[in-house]
C-alpha cells in the first residue's frame, strides 16, 4: 500500500472528507440505491447550475427519484456526525479490528508520513469513568515502555466532542490466536518447539523490561502477541496493566479476577492484592503451552470451570501431549505455571536464560522438576538405614564369652532345683 500522504479528502475519524457529496456519492453507490450513471447524472445536473453550492447531490438525487428524502437525511445525518469526529493529524485508512472496549483503524499520521494504528474508545464507554480511565491508564502504561518486543505508544488524547483515542505503533501480522485459528482466518496450525522458544525469549524479554518498569501486564496470551512477517513477536494491549506500586489500585480490585481465563494465574483468579511479575511468567507458560500442544493448558464447559481447573487441577505436562517436545520445554512450562507462585521463576530474566539455553540444545539451569516431598517422607519413614560411623554393638561380644555362657547355664539350673525341691515340700 502506498503510504505517502494523500489529498486531503480524508479527514474525519471514519475516513470522512471535507467534500459531503462525494462521501454521499460513495455511500449511495456502494449501498446500491443509485448506480454510477445516475450519480454522474447529477453531478453534471451540478455543473451546469450557476449556483452549484446551492444544490447538494442529494437532492437532485432525490428530485430526480434515485432515491428517497428520508434516504437522503439518514446518509447526510449519519455522514454529518462522522464528519465531526475527528482527529488533528490523522487520515484514516480503514478499520483493523473490534473488541469489547474499543475499534482499532489504521491510518497515516500526516506530520511525520507515517501509517499507525488507533484505538477510539465508543461513545457508549466513553461515558463511563472506569473506562476512561483504564482507556488512559494503558496509553500512559504502554508510554513507560520502549522494546523492540512491545508495541510503542505515540499519543493519547480525546476531540473535542468527546471520542477518546489512543495511537501506537501500527504492526504488519496476525496474533498468534489468529495464526492457530482454522482457515480462511489463520493457517489452523500449531507451533513447533522452535517457533515456541523463539516467540518465548522475545516475550520474555519483553516482559524483563516490563517487569524493571514495574509494571505488570497482566493479561499474557496469544491473542496480546502479534508476529510480524519476520517473525518478531510484539507484545500489545495494556488495557489491565498495572504498577506495582499502585496500592490504590491493587486495593480496589482485592477480590476480583482480572485476565483471561485460559491463561490466569491463580493469584489473580483469588483477586490477590499484592499480584508481582510471577503473574506474567505464569500467563507465559500457559501461552506457550497452547503454541505446542494446540490447546490451553486447561478447558471447560464455563469461564468459572476453567479458572478453577488452574487453582485445583494438576497440570498435565506438556511433552505428554506432544510425545516431539524435548523435556527441556515441558520442564520450563511447568515450572513457569506452578500453582504456587514461590515454586515458579522467581525472575523473568531466570525464565529467559532457560529458553535460550534449551533453544541451543542444552538443559534448563534454573528449571526444576517439582519433587513430592510428602512421598520423600512416607519413603523415609519405612526405610531402615544402617549408620556405619555408630560404634559396634557390645551385646554379640558377651553373648559368645564361655564364661558368660557358663554363669547363665548354673543359674538356669540352680532356678529348676529351686523349683522341684518347692514342689516336693508342698507335696508332702
Amino acid at each position: 500500500m502506498d503510504t505517502k500522504p494523500q489529498p486531503n479528502t480524508e479527514t474525519g475519524i471514519f475516513g470522512l472528507g471535507p467534500n459531503l457529496d462525494t462521501e454521499v456519492g460513495r455511500v449511495v453507490m456502494e449501498t446500491g440505491l443509485a448506480t454510477k450513471p445516475e450519480i454522474d447524472f447529477c453531478r453534471e445536473q451540478q455543473k451546469q447550475s450557476s449556483d452549484p453550492n446551492q444544490r447538494s447531490l442529494a437532492d437532485l438525487l432525490v428530485e430526480h427519484g434515485f432515491i428517497t428524502a428520508n434516504q437522503a437525511k439518514r446518509i447526510r445525518k449519519h455522514l454529518e456526525e462522522r464528519r465531526n469526529s475527528q482527529i488533528p493529524g490523522y487520515v484514516l485508512l480503514g478499520k483493523l479490528g473490534k473488541g469489547a472496549m474499543a475499534t482499532v483503524y489504521k491510518a497515516r499520521q500526516v506530520s511525520l508520513d507515517r501509517i499507525v494504528a488507533i484505538k477510539v474508545l465508543p461513545k457508549k464507554n466513553s461515558d463511563s469513568v472506569d473506562f476512561v480511565e483504564r482507556f488512559y491508564k494503558e496509553g500512559r502504561a504502554a508510554a513507560k515502555l520502549s522494546h523492540n518486543n512491545i508495541v510503542q505508544a505515540i499519543d493519547v488524547g480525546s476531540t473535542p466532542d468527546g471520542f477518546h483515542y489512543f495511537v501506537m505503533e501500527y504492526v504488519e501480522g496476525k496474533t498468534l490466536y489468529d495464526i492457530m485459528q482454522p482457515p480462511p482466518v489463520g493457517e489452523g496450525r500449531n507451533f513447533s518447539e522452535a517457533e515456541a522458544l523463539d516467540i518465548g525469549i522475545q516475550m520474555a524479554d519483553a516482559l524483563a523490561h516490563a517487569h524493571s518498569k514495574g509494571l505488570i501486564h497482566r493479561d499474557v496470551k496469544p491473542k496480546n502477541i502479534i508476529l510480524t512477517h519476520n517473525n518478531v513477536a510484539k507484545l500489545t494491549d495494556l488495557g489491565l496493566a498495572r504498577s506495582t506500586d499502585d496500592k490504590q489500585a491493587a486495593e480496589s480490585e482485592a477480590g476480583k479476577a482480572y485476565g483471561t481465563p485460559y491463561y490466569i494465574s491463580p493469584e489473580q483468579i483469588r483477586g490477590d492484592i499484592d499480584i508481582d511479575h510471577r503473574a506474567d511468567i505464569y500467563s507465559l507458560g500457559a501461552t506457550l503451552y497452547h503454541l505446542v500442544t494446540g490447546h490451553p493448558p486447561f478447558d471447560g464447559d464455563s469461564p468459572s470451570a476453567v479458572m478453577h481447573k488452574h487453582l485445583r487441577e494438576p497440570l498435565t505436562p506438556p511433552d505428554h501431549i506432544n510425545v516431539a517436545l524435548s523435556s527441556g520445554i515441558s520442564e520450563i512450562i511447568e515450572v513457569a505455571m506452578a500453582k504456587n507462585r514461590d515454586e515458579r521463576y522467581q525472575t523473568t530474566e531466570d525464565m529467559l536464560e532457560d529458553l535460550k539455553l534449551v533453544k541451543e540444545g542444552q538443559p534448563p539451569k534454573h528449571a526444576r522438576r517439582t519433587v513430592d516431598l510428602d512421598a520423600l517422607q512416607k519413603l523415609e519413614q519405612h526405610t531402615q538405614t544402617l549408620d556405619l560411623d555408630a560404634p559396634p554393638s557390645l551385646i554379640p561380644t558377651i553373648w559368645q564369652n564361655p564364661v558368660v555362657i557358663t554363669l547363665l547355664s548354673l543359674v538356669g539350673l540352680s532356678v529348676v532345683l529351686n523349683i522341684v525341691f518347692l514342689v516336693l515340700i508342698l507335696g508332702r
